[in-house]
């Protein structure tokens, strides 16, 4: 680090890049959400495709993660962040270009691999050009940036489908310009110490199995219940080969020169429970963005730019938290109370989400969103910097991507997991209202297991019982997501809190084991 500390406005100078590249990572996963149903129209698919053009994006951008992390510890983190924005230009423009639902998720698996390295690299560049105590102060304008562009990338994306002369493919190209402005800023702006000249020794193959073991439990979740049934030779196959490559993955790691997740990291116990906590509340944030624009549009018949104007009470509170959050962090050097009220408000959010239906009035809505915001604000960021206090500064890209690796890849297998749940109970409650209104099931009445439906082309007399079906699915959905947030609420109160350092020194945890020294090639 300089010897002489950076002001508030160089940092910000700095920063300013940083935070727009985060913006467009961030955008890039959830800007397709309200427009997915249109999109899965005209492309003709289904459920299963709605739920995998989102994962898809999460898988690869949890396997890339902790390879980017693990970069920014070897060369230059300025190189790597532009890197990672052209990575984003070049996969956007193509799945702009998508003729297919199968080039599209082809396109989205690049994209992940772009918007995880700015992702990754904004959080290890700030904590390489602060101090920790300092970092609550900036981390609050990441939250509030993550909240912007996570609850509002639906009503982009919204608007941009309801606009006839742009169109659904303009979700992709949005934010092209945006991340050339973003490398231009870096350029001018980021100035970061050189990382010390190393032979670099990727763990691909460490990378390979792990995303090969999160895949397979992946593709289990989807198609178990449809495809196969759940007790069936192959839940065996994928779920055995799943923990056979998980176990493969954690012997490969103990023996890397430079593994891609160094498990010494997880003998301090905070980036251990911080890790569990992610897993668990990443399953909770990416499902409330994924499912509330299809609750939204199928089940309260809005429109895409609607749907994500109804989200604003998140953003809002999302945004307001983690800013406040930030704030009372750098000035006190306290963090631990705001991720304890974060998960407890996380776990009342959702279950408050889980009671919803299709007829639920829109003013209950608007405060079950505002108490999911403001618990997603307080522990997003939060988690981050609990981490950051506890590793040595060589080992803070590491620890800072595993904690976005365990959190995309509890969201990833949370919206693959949680989307066979509504596909399945959509179809199930459909029957039962179709059965109840003595229709007979005909092309177009079964949208749970068939293609997106589209409202406006339904008979009117069906459109009741569809919304209806969506309205209850959602509302499971929520409920199910619920008990994953209030564990996360307890392994948070098993995390010792260590008051933030104002030096770049590691913080030592009270019975702690001493941290393992990173030795070079």
């Amino acid at each position: 680090m300089p010897t002489t500390p950076m002001s508030h406005r160089q940092v910000l100078e700095a920063l300013s890049g940083l935070l727009l590249g985060l913006f467009v990572a961030v955008l890039s996963s959830t800007v397709v959400s309200n427009a997915l149903p249109r999109i899965l129209t005209d492309l003709h698919g289904g459920e299963s495709a709605y739920t995998w053009v989102i994962t898809a994006a999460l898988l690869s951008l949890t396997a890339s993660t902790p390879i980017w992390g693990k970069l920014s510890d070897l060369v230059s983190k300025k190189l790597l962040v532009q890197i990672a924005l052209v990575i984003y230009i070049v996969s956007s423009a193509l799945a702009g270009l998508s003729q297919n639902t199968g080039e599209l998720i082809a396109c989205r698996v690049l994209q992940g691999i772009g918007a995880g390295g700015v992702t990754a690299l904004a959080q290890i560049c700030l904590a390489a050009m602060v101090p920790p105590r300092q970092r609550g102060r900036y981390s609050g304008y990441f939250g509030a940036v993550f909240a912007l562009a996570t609850i509002g990338g639906p009503l982009i994306g919204g608007v941009i489908v309801d606009t006839d002369w742009l169109g659904w493919r303009w979700c992709f190209y949005v934010g092209i310009p945006f991340s050339l402005i973003a490398i231009l800023v870096l350029q001018r702006t980021l100035r970061l110490p050189e990382a010390p000249r190393r032979k670099v020794r990727i763990d691909y193959l460490g990378a390979l199995l792990i995303t090969g073991a999160v895949s397979l439990l992946m593709i289990w979740i989807s198609l178990a219940g449809k495809n196969y049934a759940w007790l069936s030779w192959q839940t065996a196959a994928m779920v055995g080969g799943g923990l056979a490559l998980a176990l493969l993955f954690v012997r490969v790691e103990r023996r890397a020169a430079e593994p891609v997740i160094p498990l010494d990291l997880f003998r301090h116990r905070t980036v251990a429970l911080v890790s569990v906590a992610s897993v668990l509340i990443g399953v909770g944030m990416y499902g409330a963005t994924t499912f509330l624009s299809q609750y939204f549009q199928l089940a309260k018949e809005e429109s895409p730019t609607m749907a994500g104007l109804l989200t604003l009470p998140m953003i809002l509170g999302l945004a307001v938290s983690s800013t406040v959050a930030g704030r009372l962090i750098t000035r006190y050097g306290r963090w631990k109370a705001y991720l304890v009220a974060g998960a407890l408000l996380l776990a009342v959010g959702f279950g408050l989400l889980g009671t919803v239906r299709a007829d639920t009035g829109y003013g209950a809505l608007a405060a079950y969103m505002a108490v999911t915001g403001l618990g997603l604000g307080l522990t997003t960021q939060n988690l981050v910097l609990a981490v950051q206090n506890t590793v040595p500064r060589n080992e803070l890209g590491a620890a800072s991507s595993v904690v976005t690796f365990f959190r995309t890849m509890g969201g990833a297998m949370g919206v693959s997991a949680l989307g066979a749940l509504l596909s399945d109970r959509v179809s199930h409650y459909l029957a039962r209202n179709l059965a109840a209104a003595h229709v007979v099931p005909g092309a177009g009445t079964a949208p749970g297991g068939g293609e997106i439906p589209d409202l406006h082309r339904l008979p009117a007399p069906l459109v009741p019982l569809v919304t209806d079906a969506f309205g209850h699915g959602v509302g499971l959905v929520f409920l199910v997501a619920a008990p994953f947030a209030l564990i996360a609420f307890l392994v948070v109160l098993l995390i010792r809190e260590v008051p933030l350092r104002t030096t770049e020194e590691p913080a030592a945890e009270p019975a702690a084991r001493p941290a393992p020294e990173l030795v070079a090639d």
